[in-house]
Protein backbone atom coordinates (compact mmCIF):
# COMPACT_ATOMS: atom_id res chain seq x y z
CA UNK A 1 0.00 0.00 0.00
CA UNK A 2 1.33 3.78 -1.07
CA UNK A 3 1.81 6.00 1.85
CA UNK A 4 1.61 9.43 1.41
CA UNK A 5 3.15 11.93 4.02
CA UNK A 6 2.64 15.57 4.03
CA UNK A 7 5.63 18.22 4.29
CA UNK A 8 6.67 18.82 7.80
CA UNK A 9 4.64 22.06 9.04
CA UNK A 10 2.15 21.93 6.24
CA UNK A 11 -0.83 20.60 8.03
CA UNK A 12 -3.44 23.44 8.60
CA UNK A 13 -4.45 23.82 12.35
CA UNK A 14 -6.69 26.19 13.85
CA UNK A 15 -5.74 29.68 14.42
CA UNK A 16 -6.76 32.67 15.73
CA UNK A 17 -10.64 34.16 16.29
CA UNK A 18 -10.51 37.81 16.46
CA UNK A 19 -13.33 39.81 18.50
CA UNK A 20 -16.61 40.67 17.04
CA UNK A 21 -16.34 44.63 15.97
CA UNK A 22 -18.21 46.22 19.24
CA UNK A 23 -22.03 47.80 17.84
CA UNK A 24 -22.10 45.90 14.69
CA UNK A 25 -25.46 44.41 13.67
CA UNK A 26 -24.32 43.05 10.24
CA UNK A 27 -21.34 41.29 10.81
CA UNK A 28 -20.07 38.71 8.20
CA UNK A 29 -17.61 36.02 9.46
CA UNK A 30 -14.26 35.47 7.38
CA UNK A 31 -11.84 31.89 7.69
CA UNK A 32 -8.64 32.99 6.38
CA UNK A 33 -5.72 31.01 5.69
CA UNK A 34 -2.39 32.32 7.50
CA UNK A 35 1.18 30.75 6.80
CA UNK A 36 4.58 33.25 7.79
CA UNK A 37 7.43 31.41 6.50
CA UNK A 38 9.91 33.23 9.52
CA UNK A 39 7.70 31.51 12.32
CA UNK A 40 8.21 27.76 11.42
CA UNK A 41 4.68 27.18 12.73
CA UNK A 42 1.89 25.44 10.72
CA UNK A 43 -0.34 27.51 8.60
CA UNK A 44 -3.83 27.92 9.98
CA UNK A 45 -7.07 29.79 9.47
CA UNK A 46 -7.56 32.31 11.69
CA UNK A 47 -11.71 33.91 11.67
CA UNK A 48 -12.40 37.74 11.52
CA UNK A 49 -15.91 39.31 12.06
CA UNK A 50 -16.48 41.85 9.24
CA UNK A 51 -18.63 44.98 10.00
CA UNK A 52 -20.53 44.78 7.01
CA UNK A 53 -21.68 48.75 7.48
CA UNK A 54 -18.69 49.76 7.54
CA UNK A 55 -17.44 48.01 4.14
CA UNK A 56 -17.80 48.10 0.56
CA UNK A 57 -19.75 44.84 -0.61
CA UNK A 58 -16.74 43.00 -2.01
CA UNK A 59 -14.42 40.58 -0.94
CA UNK A 60 -11.46 42.42 -1.21
CA UNK A 61 -12.81 45.45 0.37
CA UNK A 62 -13.35 42.85 3.64
CA UNK A 63 -9.71 41.91 3.36
CA UNK A 64 -9.11 45.69 3.06
CA UNK A 65 -10.93 46.00 6.28
CA UNK A 66 -9.49 43.33 7.90
CA UNK A 67 -6.17 44.63 7.25
CA UNK A 68 -6.88 48.22 8.33
CA UNK A 69 -9.23 47.39 11.46
CA UNK A 70 -8.17 44.60 12.92
CA UNK A 71 -4.84 42.60 11.82
CA UNK A 72 -2.58 44.75 9.92
CA UNK A 73 -0.10 41.91 9.62
CA UNK A 74 -2.69 40.12 6.90
CA UNK A 75 -0.92 39.92 3.45
CA UNK A 76 -2.31 39.49 0.13
CA UNK A 77 -2.13 40.90 -3.53
CA UNK A 78 -4.07 43.64 -5.33
CA UNK A 79 -4.00 46.55 -7.45
CA UNK A 80 -6.28 47.90 -9.62
CA UNK A 81 -9.92 46.82 -7.85
CA UNK A 82 -11.38 46.53 -11.34
CA UNK A 83 -11.25 42.97 -12.45
CA UNK A 84 -8.24 44.25 -14.90
CA UNK A 85 -5.18 43.66 -13.30
CA UNK A 86 -5.33 40.22 -12.10
CA UNK A 87 -3.42 40.24 -8.58
CA UNK A 88 -6.38 39.82 -6.03
CA UNK A 89 -6.83 36.17 -7.31
CA UNK A 90 -7.45 33.29 -4.65
CA UNK A 91 -9.48 30.58 -3.69
CA UNK A 92 -12.62 31.60 -2.09
CA UNK A 93 -15.63 29.24 -1.20
CA UNK A 94 -13.88 26.38 -3.19
CA UNK A 95 -13.55 28.49 -6.63
CA UNK A 96 -10.05 30.15 -7.92
CA UNK A 97 -11.45 33.94 -8.55
CA UNK A 98 -10.57 37.42 -8.38
CA UNK A 99 -11.42 39.27 -4.60
CA UNK A 100 -12.11 42.77 -5.91
CA UNK A 101 -15.54 41.23 -8.11
CA UNK A 102 -16.26 38.60 -6.01
CA UNK A 103 -19.38 40.00 -4.12
CA UNK A 104 -19.71 38.76 0.36
CA UNK A 105 -23.54 38.60 -0.68
CA UNK A 106 -22.51 35.68 -3.29
CA UNK A 107 -21.38 33.58 -0.50
CA UNK A 108 -23.86 32.26 2.52
CA UNK A 109 -22.38 31.57 5.75
CA UNK A 110 -18.84 31.97 6.48
CA UNK A 111 -16.47 33.00 3.61
CA UNK A 112 -13.40 30.88 3.30
CA UNK A 113 -10.40 32.48 1.84
CA UNK A 114 -6.90 30.55 0.59
CA UNK A 115 -4.09 31.10 -1.65
CA UNK A 116 -4.38 29.81 -5.33
CA UNK A 117 -4.19 25.88 -4.32
CA UNK A 118 -0.83 23.61 -5.87
CA UNK A 119 1.57 26.78 -5.66
CA UNK A 120 4.27 27.40 -2.81
CA UNK A 121 3.33 30.23 -0.67
CA UNK A 122 5.20 33.30 -0.02
CA UNK A 123 3.07 34.30 2.58
CA UNK A 124 -0.39 34.07 3.96
CA UNK A 125 -2.77 34.80 0.98
CA UNK A 126 0.26 35.39 -1.99
CA UNK A 127 1.13 32.71 -4.41
CA UNK A 128 4.88 32.34 -5.56
CA UNK A 129 4.08 32.60 -9.46
CA UNK A 130 7.36 32.54 -10.77
CA UNK A 131 7.25 29.40 -12.09
CA UNK A 132 3.68 30.25 -13.77
CA UNK A 133 5.09 33.77 -15.32
CA UNK A 134 8.11 31.61 -16.83
CA UNK A 135 6.08 29.45 -18.85
CA UNK A 136 3.91 32.25 -20.17
CA UNK A 137 7.56 33.73 -21.35
CA UNK A 138 8.40 30.75 -22.73
CA UNK A 139 5.88 31.06 -25.73
CA UNK A 140 7.20 34.24 -26.88
CA UNK A 141 4.39 36.40 -26.67
CA UNK A 142 4.73 38.96 -29.24
CA UNK A 143 5.00 39.60 -32.49
CA UNK A 144 7.80 37.94 -34.86
CA UNK A 145 8.21 38.91 -38.15
CA UNK A 146 10.27 38.31 -41.39
CA UNK A 147 8.96 40.93 -43.78
CA UNK A 148 10.59 44.59 -43.63
CA UNK A 149 8.80 46.66 -40.70
CA UNK A 150 5.76 49.14 -42.42
CA UNK A 151 5.82 52.63 -42.02
CA UNK A 152 2.93 52.99 -40.01
CA UNK A 153 1.28 49.62 -38.95
CA UNK A 154 0.69 46.01 -39.28
CA UNK A 155 -2.64 45.89 -41.30
CA UNK A 156 -5.09 43.60 -40.03
CA UNK A 157 -9.18 42.36 -41.47
CA UNK A 158 -11.39 43.04 -39.62
CA UNK A 159 -12.05 39.42 -39.68
CA UNK A 160 -8.73 38.47 -38.76
CA UNK A 161 -8.85 40.93 -35.71
CA UNK A 162 -11.87 38.90 -34.82
CA UNK A 163 -9.77 35.59 -34.20
CA UNK A 164 -7.88 37.13 -31.84
CA UNK A 165 -11.23 38.09 -29.16
CA UNK A 166 -11.60 35.58 -26.35
CA UNK A 167 -7.85 35.80 -25.87
CA UNK A 168 -6.21 38.94 -25.60
CA UNK A 169 -8.34 39.72 -22.31
CA UNK A 170 -6.54 37.10 -20.24
CA UNK A 171 -4.84 38.87 -17.50
CA UNK A 172 -2.61 36.41 -16.08
CA UNK A 173 -4.54 36.12 -13.11
CA UNK A 174 -3.54 32.02 -13.03
CA UNK A 175 -7.06 31.22 -11.36
CA UNK A 176 -7.06 28.73 -14.69
CA UNK A 177 -4.13 27.30 -14.41
CA UNK A 178 -3.86 26.28 -10.46
CA UNK A 179 -7.72 25.30 -11.02
CA UNK A 180 -5.81 22.64 -13.57
CA UNK A 181 -5.75 18.75 -11.90
CA UNK A 182 -2.99 18.13 -15.00
CA UNK A 183 -1.25 21.14 -13.88
CA UNK A 184 -1.32 20.22 -10.38
CA UNK A 185 1.06 17.39 -10.91
CA UNK A 186 2.79 18.32 -13.92
CA UNK A 187 3.90 22.23 -13.36
CA UNK A 188 7.51 21.85 -13.97
CA UNK A 189 6.56 20.48 -17.90
CA UNK A 190 2.84 21.10 -18.56
CA UNK A 191 2.40 24.76 -19.75
CA UNK A 192 -1.20 25.15 -18.58
CA UNK A 193 -4.49 26.73 -19.49
CA UNK A 194 -3.21 30.26 -19.45
CA UNK A 195 0.21 29.68 -21.28
CA UNK A 196 -1.30 28.05 -24.14
CA UNK A 197 -4.29 30.54 -24.34
CA UNK A 198 -1.58 33.22 -25.08
CA UNK A 199 0.26 30.35 -27.37
CA UNK A 200 -3.02 30.34 -29.11
CA UNK A 201 -3.64 34.23 -29.52
CA UNK A 202 0.04 34.53 -31.15
CA UNK A 203 -0.66 31.10 -33.39
CA UNK A 204 -3.72 33.01 -34.42
CA UNK A 205 -2.36 36.45 -34.99
CA UNK A 206 -2.35 37.14 -39.26
CA UNK A 207 0.60 39.23 -38.94
CA UNK A 208 2.92 36.81 -37.03
CA UNK A 209 5.31 35.02 -39.51
CA UNK A 210 6.43 32.19 -36.91
CA UNK A 211 3.31 29.94 -36.53
CA UNK A 212 5.61 26.77 -37.35
CA UNK A 213 8.50 27.93 -35.07
CA UNK A 214 5.30 28.28 -32.52
CA UNK A 215 3.82 25.14 -32.98
CA UNK A 216 6.90 23.36 -32.82
CA UNK A 217 7.86 25.16 -29.56
CA UNK A 218 4.24 22.87 -28.12
CA UNK A 219 5.08 19.78 -29.88
CA UNK A 220 5.94 17.79 -26.99
CA UNK A 221 4.12 15.33 -24.69
CA UNK A 222 3.99 17.30 -21.75
CA UNK A 223 4.29 20.75 -22.49
CA UNK A 224 0.54 20.63 -24.96
CA UNK A 225 -0.91 17.47 -25.14
CA UNK A 226 -1.15 16.64 -20.81
CA UNK A 227 -4.33 18.76 -21.34
CA UNK A 228 -7.24 16.14 -20.74
CA UNK A 229 -10.05 18.39 -21.16
CA UNK A 230 -10.88 18.82 -17.55
CA UNK A 231 -12.50 21.87 -18.28
CA UNK A 232 -11.88 23.57 -15.24
CA UNK A 233 -10.15 26.00 -16.78
CA UNK A 234 -12.71 27.66 -18.18
CA UNK A 235 -15.05 27.43 -15.09
CA UNK A 236 -12.64 29.09 -13.43
CA UNK A 237 -11.86 32.12 -15.42
CA UNK A 238 -12.81 35.22 -14.08
CA UNK A 239 -13.16 37.02 -17.40
CA UNK A 240 -15.61 34.56 -19.06
CA UNK A 241 -12.35 33.06 -21.87
CA UNK A 242 -12.21 29.44 -22.64
CA UNK A 243 -8.63 28.19 -22.40
CA UNK A 244 -9.69 24.21 -23.33
CA UNK A 245 -11.12 25.76 -26.73
CA UNK A 246 -7.65 27.28 -27.63
CA UNK A 247 -5.73 24.47 -26.30
CA UNK A 248 -7.93 21.91 -28.75
CA UNK A 249 -7.61 24.48 -31.79
CA UNK A 250 -3.44 24.23 -30.97
CA UNK A 251 -4.25 20.65 -31.14
CA UNK A 252 -6.34 21.08 -34.31
CA UNK A 253 -2.98 23.06 -36.16
CA UNK A 254 -0.84 20.19 -34.98
CA UNK A 255 -2.72 17.56 -36.90
CA UNK A 256 -3.60 19.56 -39.61
CA UNK A 257 0.16 20.44 -40.88
CA UNK A 258 0.69 16.68 -40.73
CA UNK A 259 -1.91 15.93 -43.34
Amino acid sequence: MVQLNLPQNSKITEGKTWQRPSGARHVTAFRVYRWNPEDGANPRMDTYFVDRDDCAPMILDALIWIKNKIDPTLTFRRSCREGVCGSCAMNIDGTNTLACTKGMDEIKDTIKIYPLPHQPVVKDLVPDLTNFYAQYASIEPWLKTTSPTPEKEWKQSHEDRKKLDDHYECILCACCSTSCPSYWWNPDRFLGPAALLQANRWISDSRDEATGERLDNLEDPFRLYRCHTIMNCTKACPKGLNPSKSIAEIKKRMVERQV
